[in-house]
């Protein structure tokens, strides 16, 4: 096995353990110990420490949540390439792998987020005008339907669709990134979609365009 294949594997391991790092429980033992996986809807998000926690809290949460995922596509790759990785799909490698991680933490006893933010923070590094048509489709949909988690699998779910239509480059590995991504938001999302079907989903009213006035 070659030094660039044992490098590109090292980045990509290393992506997993760097999505391990929850936010929501380092902010969480920084301020005392709260674990908001005992809170709410259970989940290691950002969503779920704004509605327990507040906005700061919250707000402590995405960032951490979105910085690795950018660390994991932008600076893992570059420093395997110092080894004689190659550039082709590495970087999607190690943002699906951070988002695995933030999903499934090694750290915390495989129970964590829905991997929405860190797939933000990875499209930041990979394709910031993709990034921007996806946060596009998430506002419109939270705006139409008021559900957070459907706007973020419908937003997941554009990702591959605009890469393949607009021919983003490199289209292959994006857009087989934006498939699994988009899979892994629709996965960790299936609790909500059990509450949305049992009428019981809350909504963002603040953001819910027809849920103004009510």
């Amino acid at each position: 096995m070659s030094a660039g294949t044992l490098a590109a594997i090292a980045a990509t391991l290393a992506a997993y353990g760097l999505g391990s790092v929850s936010g929501a429980l380092l902010v969480g033992r920084l301020r005392g110990g709260v674990d908001i996986r005992m809170l709410g809807s259970g989940n290691a998000g950002g969503t779920n420490a704004l509605r327990t926690q507040g906005p700061w809290f919250a707000l402590g949460v995405i960032v951490i949540d979105l910085g690795k995922g950018w660390l994991a596509a932008a600076w893992l790759p570059l420093a395997a390439a110092r080894f004689g990785a190659s550039a082709l799909g590495l970087p999607e490698a190690c943002a699906f792998a951070a988002m695995l991680g933030h999903v499934w933490p090694l750290w915390h006893g495989f129970r964590g987020g829905k991997g929405a933010a860190t797939l933000v923070g990875a499209l930041l590094a990979l394709a910031p005008v993709a990034l921007a048509v996806v946060l596009g489709v998430w506002f419109v949909a939270v705006i139409a339907f008021g559900f957070v988690g459907l706007a973020s699998m419908v937003a997941a779910t554009a990702l591959p669709l605009y890469v393949m239509a607009a021919g983003v480059e490199p289209i292959v590995p994006l857009g087989l990134f934006g498939v699994a991504a988009a899979l892994l938001v629709i996965h960790t999302h299936r609790a909500n979609i059990v509450r949305m079907r049992a009428g019981t989903e809350p909504r963002a009213r603040r953001l819910w365009l027809l849920g103004r006035g009510r």
